[in-house]
């Protein structure tokens, strides 16, 4: 039988905020760029609501908020967002990884990322990787998993504005579990640091116009 190599790779970074206008806020302020006009839309199935910042080729920023417009959903919102509070500050609390084939990248994984999922919004169709409780793996280090169906990537429709990301620095007690995980779903990117700690953390450094600058 002939064993498919899997071919991962960082594709997004989600900020998730309690309002969208506070994420850009808190994106434009930490980077120093503008997020206006807002590039993004809705997802009704689960009530958020998103806007995007390239940071280059193939990969960009997202920030994510619950959409007060929307229907509030009968199951549980993606990317943690029904524990934020109207208070909660925005943060970077996730990352998602693209992949190859998302059946093999799930079945390979030691750290189980979630429910395959088929998500779609305007032109753009995608398979994601989603818990059913709506929870974050290894407190957001380990990534959701997204297969994309459409073309082009998101990425390049979206503005130049100068942003690339240099290194996303991740931390947690269970280092060595998260590592072998990304080692079975073929995920290996020198931007991404791995560190073991306390408590689970991310944060990115990005170039920008003004120098580099870290979310976090």
């Amino acid at each position: 039988m002939t064993t498919i190599a899997l071919h991962t790779a960082p594709d997004h970074l989600v900020i998730t905020a309690a309002t969208l206008e506070a994420g850009m806020a808190w994106v434009e302020q930490s980077l120093g760029v503008s997020m206006a006009p807002r590039i993004g839309g809705q997802h009704a199935r689960l009530g958020t609501h998103n806007a995007l910042l390239s940071l280059g080729e193939g990969f960009y920023l997202e920030v994510i908020a619950i959409d007060p417009e929307a229907a509030i959903p009968a199951r549980p919102r993606w990317f943690g967002m029904d524990q934020l509070t109207a208070s909660a500050a925005p943060r970077l609390a996730h990352w998602v990884a693209r992949t190859s084939d998302i059946a093999a990248a799930v079945a390979a994984s030691p750290i189980a990322p979630g429910r395959i999922e088929p998500m779609s919004r305007g032109t753009l169709d995608w398979l994601i990787t989603i818990a059913p409780d709506g929870a974050l793996a290894c407190e957001g280090v380990m990534p959701s998993l997204i297969q994309w169906l459409s073309q082009p990537h998101p990425a390049s429709a979206l503005p130049e504005r100068g942003c690339r990301l240099q290194q996303l620095i991740l931390t947690h007690p269970d280092m060595h579990k998260l590592r072998a995980a990304w080692q079975a779903i073929g995920l290996n990117d020198e931007r991404i640091v791995l560190l073991e700690g306390k408590e689970a953390h991310l944060r990115a450094v990005v170039s920008t116009p003004q120098g580099e600058r870290v979310l976090g």
